[in-house]
């Protein structure tokens, strides 16, 4: 195997897309990156301010308030009942994500696969090459599901895990939890299920992969979406108990822990529901207001099933006329370039979640309305549309 070769940051080379905008005199609206811009509740940012705990050091799997805190969330929002083993906390889910192939590996040597949607979060591919093990993508069907059938034999066999996400970013999609258990199950590999995007989906839909099974499985969630708590880096994960106990050790060693304030923040953040549906409606408003902006220039876009962000086609004209090469990249890239040039509107173009995704580009609903609207006005100012 060669040397490693450190891949470009995906959302650092939008850089000259943002000034298109500039060029064209266009204030410029950042949806490109799921970052919350709504406050923490007033309880949280109240925790903050009173946290103490900051002279020793925190334990590493969390305190025994903020363990409890996780499980108590996930029973009454998923009707999963865990006992305390079942579950630790991390600095984050970003981190869990991409470190947790290689320890897994530590503990697997004779695996090498890690198996991860072809339309997804780049880190869980970002994480096999961290741990020197194959990515292997797999394939979507037309509606962006995971169609695992289609995998080859030798990749499920040399397999150490799978990722699934949902409801998926970047397409909102909701996968059939009980159904993937089944297949990890009949493959003998683990099922690692990336649920922070879990409680942004109607309530009947919303789900957990530990309502079906915890054996060779582990769900991961996080207070960034959840919270608008991006900032703490407090998540959690849960499910097989000598899975948990494993990685809890590893990571003791590693120094992995969540500041003793945070911790104490991050219990107030997980017992509150209210708040979180309160801000899936925040979403749902964005996401309609977005659909319509796109609509009065011509571009169709449907409303996800989950998660908060519009996964849109480039229109036709970028797909088929080849006098619309502005770049030398895909329709994604030349699509974005545009909603920048003429709404200000900055989007992640979708080949930074694969290559299946290069048509597409991906809008997050995460700016206020005031701000959407702008976009709106911008567009009507320069009159351009798809129409």
């Amino acid at each position: 195997m060669g040397a490693f070769q450190l891949p470009p940051y995906p959302h650092d080379k939008i850089g000259y897309i943002k000034t298109l905008a500039a060029d064209n005199n266009r204030q410029l609206i950042d949806l490109s990156i799921g970052t919350p811009c709504d406050p923490p509740s007033h309880d949280v940012q109240e925790s903050l301010a009173q946290a103490t705990a900051a002279n020793g050091y925190p334990p590493s799997i969390g305190s025994a308030e903020l363990r409890l805190a996780a499980r108590q969330m996930l029973a009454r929002r998923f009707g999963v009942n865990l006992d305390e083993e079942e579950l630790a906390m991390c600095v984050g889910t970003k981190e869990f994500v991409a470190t947790l192939p290689l320890f897994l590996s530590l503990r697997h040597p004779g695996k090498d696969t890690l198996l991860y949607p072809a339309v997804s979060y780049p880190t869980y591919a970002m994480g096999a090459e961290i741990a020197g093990m194959r990515a292997v993508p797999v394939p979507c069907d037309d509606n962006f599901m995971m169609n695992l059938e289609s995998l080859d034999k030798d990749d499920l066999d040399r397999a150490l895990l799978l990722w699934v996400n949902s409801p998926a970013n970047p397409t909102g999609v909701l996968e059939n939890l009980e159904k993937l258990t089944s297949f990890a199950e009949s493959h003998s590999f683990i099922l690692c299920s990336d649920e922070c995007y879990a409680e942004f989906s109607d309530p009947q839909s919303r789900d957990s992969v530990l309502r079906y099974k915890k054996e060779n499985v582990l769900a991961v969630h996080s207070l960034s979406k959840r919270s608008n708590a991006a900032g703490l880096r407090v998540g959690f994960y849960a499910g097989d108990q000598n899975l948990v106990y494993f990685l809890k050790e590893i990571r003791k060693h590693a120094g992995m822990m969540i500041p003793g304030p945070i911790q104490a923040a991050g219990v107030v953040a997980l017992g509150q529901d209210a708040e979180v549906e309160q801000q899936w409606d925040i979403y749902r408003e964005r996401l309609s207001c977005l659909v319509d902006i796109l609509d009065s220039i011509g571009i169709s876009a449907e409303l996800p099933s989950g998660a908060f962000y519009l996964w849109v086609k480039a229109p036709e004209r970028y797909l088929e006329d080849p006098t619309f090469d502005r770049s030398d990249l895909g329709p994604g890239w030349r699509f974005a370039e545009d909603l920048a040039r003429y709404g200000g509107m900055l989007v992640s173009p979708g080949d930074f979640y694969g290559p299946m995704g290069a048509d597409y580009v991906r809008i997050a609903a995460v700016q206020p309305l005031g701000k959407l609207e702008i976009i709106k006005n911008q567009f009507i100012e320069t009159g351009w549309s798809y129409r």
